[in-house]
Parts: structure tokens; sequence; C-alpha cells
């Protein structure tokens, strides 16, 4: 085993990924049943509040099931056996990636939903959402067919020493396949994410062309650009963007950390790093969902009178 294992036994690791989770956990629980409740209330639900909802509960299990992973990377002893640590693993990954398909798909709703009524998406608005809803199950079976290398090489940790196995957690490891298997799986993996990934660059670059266009149009029609005032469509925009943006970043800066860290097989720094960047969007985007959406927090605040009455 390589000494990744001293993880068990960083108090400063420990304390910072299980900050990470809970705050993660907390805002995804906010966010979902606010969503929830405006899209039982119907009068001023709209449509990409379904995703929202979907994509907040796809984190919060995605933390959740973090959560019971970092239990045996620094709290148990190393007792789950193969079933468990394949398990776990599995779903994990599974919900990584149903994270990075529902980030995309909502970024393309969000466009074509801002998108100009002469705009050669228009025709895309009136869609049925079971038509979306249909492509998003069927990446949701690719997924699963991709993650399933899993279930042959994550191993309950064997009694001995070996630099064959990577760490995982206390209880499992990671046996290395072989190369033309690890191309196998990795392949499809790859042009999966890099189609994804280009379908958010495209969307994205879209609403960047729709703000310049629409801001050139309204200083033309104002006097002065400090008149100016973003509508509720730009401040969405910008919403979608800066949540984009710090998509991406992090999504660079976790496959670099994890590079980094087959370089250097005993890099417990690097592993705590990658950790906790695969799950700062997670953690991060429901604060920005909340902040930028009134109606959560008006729901909020009619919460928390409700509860100071009491």
């Amino acid at each position: 085993m390589n000494k990744d294992n001293i993880l068990h036994t960083d108090t400063n690791m420990k304390i910072t990924l299980f900050s990470e989770m809970s705050v993660g956990i907390s805002a995804n629980s906010v966010l979902f049943f606010a969503q929830i409740f405006i899209l039982l209330g119907g009068n001023r639900s709209k449509a990409i509040d379904l995703y929202i909802a979907f994509l907040s509960l796809i984190h919060l299990m995605l933390l959740i099931t973090m959560g019971l992973i970092a239990v045996d990377m620094f709290v148990s002893q190393g007792i789950w056996d193969s079933t468990i640590c394949q398990s776990l693993i599995y779903v994990h990954r599974l919900l990584r990636g149903l994270s990075l398909c529902a980030t995309c798909l909502m970024n393309v709703l969000w466009t074509i939903a801002l998108s100009p009524r002469n705009s050669c998406l228009t025709k895309f608005k009136h869609k049925s959402p079971h038509h979306i809803s249909g492509a998003f199950l069927f990446l949701c079976v690719l997924y699963m067919s991709f993650s399933s290398h899993l279930f042959i090489s994550i191993i309950a940790t064997p009694n001995l020493t070996s630099e064959n196995f990577l760490y995982v957690t206390q209880s499992c490891s990671l046996l290395p396949l072989s190369y033309s298997r690890t191309s196998m799986f990795s392949t499809p993996m790859a042009i999966r994410e890099v189609f994804l990934m280009s379908l958010m660059a495209l969307s994205s670059g879209y609403m960047v062309a729709l703000l310049w266009r629409h801001r050139k149009q309204a200083q033309h029609l104002h006097s002065t650009s400090r008149s100016l005032k973003a509508s509720p469509e730009q401040r969405a925009a910008r919403t979608i963007m800066l949540l984009m943006t710090f998509f991406v970043v992090l999504y660079i800066l976790q496959h670099l950390v994890f590079h980094l860290r087959m370089m250097f097989k005993d890099g417990s720094i690097f592993y705590c790093v990658h950790i906790i960047a695969c799950h700062s969007y997670s953690t991060v985007s429901p604060f920005v969902f909340i902040c930028s959406d009134k109606r959560i927090i008006k729901f909020l605040r009619s919460v928390c009178g409700r509860i100071v009455n009491i």
C-alpha cells in the first residue's frame, strides 16, 4: 500500500473534508426543498426549476455518498468488504457523472429559454420535458456502463503491503488494470466528457454573444450607460456564466491534481485536494442558485418567520 493511508491520522484534512460535506449537504437540502415548494405552488414556477431541483438532489446524494466514504477514510478501521467498497465507489462515480450531465443539460435549457424569439433555438422552447428526460435517462444508462469496470478494479484492502494497490479508503483499494483494459474504459469516458464540455462551451458562448448584443442595443436606446439596469434575463445569464466558469475551472483543477497523484503515488495531499475540488461545485452552486432567485429568498424568509413565531 502507498502512503495515502496517513489521511487516517491527518486532523486538518479530516476537518476540511467533513466541513465541505456538511455545508454542501445543508445547502443542497435547502435548495431542493425550496424548489419543490415552488414547483408545488405552480403559479410562479418555471420549466428550469425542475432541473435545478434535480441537480440539487444529485449533488445532495453525491455529498452524502462521499460523506460515507470519508468516514471510512478518517474514522473507521477498515471493516468494509469488497461488495460495500464496489457499491459505494460505483454510486459515487455514477453521481459525479450525472452531475456533469445535469449541469450541461441545465446550461443548454437555460440558453434555449433565454434565446430571443427570432433565434434558431426557438423551435426547441416548446419541446416536451419528456423528450429531455428520455435523453437524460439514456445518458444514465451510458454512465452506468462506463463505470462498470469499478466492479473488477475496486477491492477490499488486502492484509499485505503492495505498491500495486492504490489507496481509496481504509477498507478499499484500487487494483491497477492492464493498459488495454484501461484504454477500453477510459476512451468512452473521455469522449463523453469532451462532448458534454464542448456542448457547455457552445451554449455559454452563445449566451455571451446574446448579452453583448443586448447591451449594445440598450446603449443605443439610452443616452448614457449609467441609466442601464440589468434585466432578469441578463441576471440569469450572468448566473449561468458564473456557474459554468466555476465548474470548468474546478473540472480542470481536479483532473490536473488527479494526474499529479498518479505521478506521485504517495501524495496524500494531492488526494485530499482532488476530493475537495471534485465536490466544490456541488457545495458552492446551491448558494449561487439561492442568492440569485428572489422566490427562494422569499420562501426562506417566510420559513424563518414561522420558526421565530413558534
